[in-house]
């Protein structure tokens, strides 16, 4: 087995995606007051992410290709660890007033995300300059598409979908489901599988010209996993499929109930306060 066999980034795609997402949930539910240290500590490996995709900018080899993808990962996983926790979130961390509708709630929903969205903007064109004429755009590449497939997500989820997998909400974040309809389907949906799956086709479509190349292969091998990836997680908004249960081991259910237990630690005793209206 070596790293140009072509299973081997789809694998190590899946896994990486699968295993960095059960980290996360994991770190949210330590109590709040090590949500700062622990946002802190994951900086450094953020920070070496930097260094990292600045030194494999022009390494299109199977190694660059790898180092590229897992420091891309590693900032977009410093993002959601900090939105997670609460800390880059925004301005309005309280519940939807009762009976707005329309473009209300859309601005009055915005307010209480903007500044991880304006963070998340800020950081890929960050990696737009630094990837700049480099030979090796997996980094940027990955952030994109999981920029991209994020707003699409949290464009269908505030628009309305059936699966909102809210048993993964955090205490402190209680307050978006306020924001979150539960619908059938929406308008956005079918436009977002469309698109998204001709990415996949076409992406498909590339193999065959870079078989040659273990490097580009590897790349479009990586970005087409995680296309899939997303589809997927697309497709479990809008079917009853128990999705929680891939990462059971990051979030257990709590003995005696069907929700996992998270935020339990150091939120015992405290009880659940209804969101705030404004």
């Amino acid at each position: 087995m070596t790293g140009a066999e072509p299973w081997v980034p789809v694998a190590i795609t899946i896994f990486a995606w699968w295993f960095s997402t059960g980290i996360i949930l994991l770190l949210v539910r330590l109590p709040r007051v090590w949500h700062g240290p622990m946002l802190l500590v994951c900086t450094i490996p953020a920070l070496f992410a930097v260094w990292g995709l600045l030194a494999s900018a022009d390494n299109t080899t199977l190694a660059g290709v790898y180092c590229g993808f897992f420091c891309a990962l590693m900032i977009w996983g410093w993002h959601e660890a900090s939105f997670l926790t609460g800390i880059i979130t925004g301005p309005r961390p309280k519940a939807c007033p009762e009976g707005v509708r329309g473009l209300a709630r859309f601005g009055y929903a915005t307010a209480t995300l903007i500044y991880h969205e304006i963070a998340l903007f800020l950081t890929w064109l960050a990696l737009v300059a630094l990837s700049w004429n480099a030979s090796n755009q997996i980094a940027l590449m990955t952030f994109s598409l999981l920029f991209a497939m994020r707003l699409s997500a949290k464009f269908n989820i505030f628009l309305g979908v059936p699966n909102l997998t809210e048993e993964f909400f955090p205490l402190h974040l209680e307050h978006l489901k306020s924001y979150l309809p539960k619908r059938p389907m929406n308008a956005l949906m079918p436009l977002s599988l469309l698109i998204s799956g001709a990415l996949a086709v076409w992406l498909w479509q590339q193999i065959a010209g870079a078989r040659d190349d273990a490097g580009a292969l590897a790349t479009i091998l990586i970005i087409l996993s995680l296309t899939c990836l997303g589809i997927l997680e697309h497709i479990f908004m809008i079917t009853p499929l128990p999705d929680a249960v891939l990462w059971r081991w990051a979030v257990p259910v709590a003995a005696g109930t069907k929700t996992p237990e998270l935020n339990v630690i150091g939120e015992k005793g405290r009880e659940m306060k209804k969101p705030e209206n404004a």
